[in-house]
Order: structure tokens, then sequence, then C-alpha cells
């Protein structure tokens, strides 16, 4: 399929510049960036906060089903407990 695309002079040049710098046609740089751009817009379109964050994250569950109830009170011990760490 042909599309046509009308680019300003220095998306131009930066065009031709990658082309030149990895050997490739600037028909092939604007696919691989058409490509990568496209990738990216779908996957962030589809991430949801926990994708985002799985893994910088140790488990799905607390294995605690009061956190919603308790959640305050639980980080509060925790704190405490941190704190009573730090004295001794």
């Amino acid at each position: 399929m042909t599309l046509s695309v009308r680019l300003d002079d220095e998306l131009d040049r930066l065009v031709q510049e990658t082309a030149r710098v990895l050997n490739r046609t600037r028909s092939e740089v604007v696919k691989l960036s058409l490509r990568d751009y496209c990738g990216r817009a779908l996957r962030a379109r589809d991430a949801n906060p926990y994708s985002l964050a799985k893994d910088l994250l140790g488990r799905v569950g607390s294995g605690r089903g009061d956190l919603s109830v308790r959640g305050r009170d639980v980080v509060r011990e925790l704190l405490d407990a941190k704190r009573s760490r730090r004295s001794c």
C-alpha cells in the first residue's frame, strides 16, 4: 500500500540523517519509526496502573483481607515498628 506524507524540512533532514547513519533507505526509516511509534501508542492505550507497575511489585495480593478497612492502622503500625527499631 502506498501512503504519501509531506514532511517539513527539519523532519526530512532528520529522516535523511537517520537513514544515512543506519545505512537504510528513507522509506525503511519511516516504516520502522511508524511501527515503533504505533506499537508504543497501542501498548500505552491498553496499559492500566497495575501493568505499568507490575515489575515493581512483589506480589499481587497482600494476604490480608482487612486492608481496605484497616489500611491506615496497618501503615501506622508499620511506621511505629520502624521507629522503635531505630531507637534501639
